[in-house]
């Protein structure tokens, strides 16, 4: 376990098929919190939101999968927004891709850092990224640089959890996909996956895989088997730069 922390946490094995097991710190539960300074609060992280970065998602476990299936070009820049404990990001770092991992969590850069020391992985580019209505920030309260620049894949798992989601994330992804690009979302049914395509259409990005997803045994969480009802959702641009 982490040492001299004010909060639980608990070192957890996952099992992707093919690939060899991560150990991953996550928090105990969702009853964590620990907000000393109010960088969480000014944020926009209330106390009931504040531990769901630290746990596992079903969700974000079957995207990590998609991304060893998946030929992924070394050179293509990816983007993975929403990241939590970013298990997608740390298996595409370990597969060798260029990757950025993004949060709006002040204590997301740790966990992933302390997880990749604790998988023998060099660190990876991470950047605060939110999306919805602008606030500001400072560097002491988001612990990394502010998410910039445009990228050719943005992946992100269980991102439409809210009315006002789909419309946010898709302007978010705008802003910060090339021109040609594409989009991966894994997302557990909650209802607003039709609401984000026609988002994404109006920054003419087309829906070009919806694909339900059901799997009893998706993978392992200390070896015990997990599985997973969800849709995977691809999304391509190709458009001219001019109009970004």
């Amino acid at each position: 376990m982490l040492t001299s922390i004010p909060y639980k946490t608990k070192l957890r094995t996952i099992h992707i098929p093919g690939q060899a097991p991560l150990e991953i710190f996550t928090l105990l539960d969702k009853q964590q919190y620990y907000d000393p300074s109010g960088a969480a609060q000014r944020l926009g992280i209330c106390s009931a939101a504040w531990p769901l970065f630290g746990m596992l998602w079903p969700s974000g476990l079957q995207l990590a999968i998609k991304v060893t299936k998946e030929p992924i070009d070394p050179e293509q820049r990816i983007l993975e927004i929403g990241c939590g404990l970013g298990l997608a990001s740390m298996t595409a770092h370990r597969l060798g891709r260029n990757v950025t991992a993004s949060d709006r969590h002040p204590l997301a850069k740790h966990f992933l850092y302390k997880n990749l020391k604790n998988n023998d992985l060099p660190p990876i580019n991470y950047r605060y990224g939110q999306w919805g209505p602008n606030r500001p920030v400072s560097l002491a309260d988001t612990g990394a640089p502010v998410l910039s620049g445009r990228y050719d894949l943005i992946m992100g798992s269980d991102l439409l959890y809210e009315p006002s989601s789909p419309g946010q994330v898709a302007k978010y992804i705008h802003e910060h996909a090339q021109a040609c690009s594409e989009v991966w979302v894994m997302d557990p049914n909650r209802g607003y996956r039709n609401r984000f395509t026609r988002e994404m259409s109006a920054y003419g990005f087309e829906l070009a895989e919806d694909k339900k997803i059901h799997r009893p045994y998706a993978f392992k969480i200390d070896n015990v088997p997990e599985s997973y009802s969800g849709r995977f959702l691809r999304y391509q641009r190709d458009i001219s730069p001019s109009l970004l």
